[in-house]
């Protein structure tokens, strides 16, 4: 049904009397989507109706008498002009009146582009510790090429290459996404060499340091030794422990969506009576979905403090975390377990389980699982001696 329209003057818009309830709008011929909004108060307003993507949209131009007939109509040819260019002018307003401050584009983007992702935790906290330190004063429309290339190579020059690598990929994304959003004109990002090489790691660690990082675990107490102690049991990687949610508990194995693992695949792990007796002694925090949480709505982020005090502690040095799993990975080949079990165990579709065996063969190696991880309990037992 086609909305009535009128011609709209200033005096019009002047005595025009609100409705008895509700609201109602008086459209402005001549001008496709502008309309006049009096609600029962007697409160005006100019808003903009339009379409973005065959979706209906509404935007507010400015209340009457703030905003005059002319200015509204102005604002709507602007605005008009941004739908045509394919742009949501409410979202152009939006930045119009947040500016392109580097910190708060960022916020956008991270709700926006990262929210949905696994490692979107992760991401928001080397935004806040690696980028908004050195770009959240600036534009960024403002941020140049060699900004982004000082940037990481005082990431890489302080010993982390793998960060570097990390901020350049994450960068190169959220610069590529202004572009899309129209807030830059390039990527400053664009072919940009990634920095240096990531080394291949094999290091494994012996009986003896795995006892003292699990004493050590120990002592570090919860979230953090507990956390610890159970990527131990299970040769799981970091954030499926770390981000671990008391309903992903289910008897005795953990049972994780494929949005909860690395090859989006869904994964079981079964847990071991050593395994089990960890979680039972973890605090539950009231009301919180976390097992391991420090405010018990988000899951723990400063691995890098609790590894240091960890190491600390151990006296163990030149290890990741992530080696964990490695050191799971030979203990279990040690052990006798075969390597498609192994696979299984921490979840890997490469290796023996990738190209055509892995299209063929459906077996879930549940059992299988489950005994490797019982054996795996016991050596860890034996050698701690818990």
């Amino acid at each position: 049904m086609e909305l009535p329209k009128r011609p709209l003057t200033a005096a019009s818009v002047d005595r025009i009397k609100p409705p008895a309830l509700g609201q109602a709008e008086y459209f402005d011929k001549g001008f496709p989507g502008l309309a006049l909004r009096i609600s029962y108060g007697g409160g005006k307003s100019f808003v903009f109706f339009y379409r973005i993507g065959g979706k209906l949209r509404r935007m507010t131009l400015g209340t009457y008498p703030a905003i005059s007939l002319a200015q509204a109509r102005q604002a709507w040819r602007d605005a008009r002009q941004d739908v045509a260019a394919g742009r949501d002018p409410a979202q152009v307003r939006k930045r119009e009146v947040m500016g392109t401050n580097f910190k708060s584009v960022a916020d956008e983007w991270l709700d926006r582009d990262q929210s949905k992702n696994k490692t979107a935790e992760l991401v928001r906290h080397i935004v806040e510790r690696d980028l908004v330190p050195v770009w959240g004063h600036l534009s960024v429309t403002d941020i140049t090429r060699r900004d982004v290339r000082d940037l990481i190579d005082s990431i890489a020059d302080r010993g982390a290459p793998i960060g570097a690598r990390r901020v350049h990929a994450y960068v190169h994304r959220f610069f590529r996404w202004c572009v899309g959003r129209d807030i830059i004109e390039a990527n400053p990002a664009a072919d940009m060499p990634k920095p240096g090489r990531e080394t291949k790691r094999d290091r494994v660690l012996s009986d003896e340091e795995l006892t003292d990082v699990w004493n050590a675990a120990g002592k570090l107490g919860w979230p953090y030794g507990d956390a610890i102690r159970l990527l131990i049991l299970t040769g799981a990687r970091r954030e499926e422990i770390g981000q671990l949610k008391w309903s992903e508990i289910e008897g005795d194995l953990i049972a994780l969506e494929g949005a909860r693992t690395k090859n989006a695949v869904p994964q079981t792990i079964p847990l071991s009576l050593p395994a089990a007796t960890v979680l039972q002694h973890v605090p539950r925090i009231a009301e919180s979905k976390r097992v391991f949480t420090t405010n018990g709505k988000t899951a723990v982020s400063g691995w890098s403090r609790a590894k240091s005090k960890l190491d600390e502690l151990s006296g163990v040095s030149d290890w990741r975390i992530h080696d964990l799993r490695r050191t799971v990975a030979t203990g279990l080949q040690k052990l006798g377990v075969n390597l498609q079990t192994i696979e299984a165990v921490l979840g890997h579709t490469s290796g023996s389980r990738s190209g055509l065996v892995g299209v063929y063969q459906r077996h879930s190696f549940d059992a299988e699982k489950r005994a490797a991880l019982d054996t795996w309990g016991a050596h860890v037992q034996s050698i701690t001696g818990i």
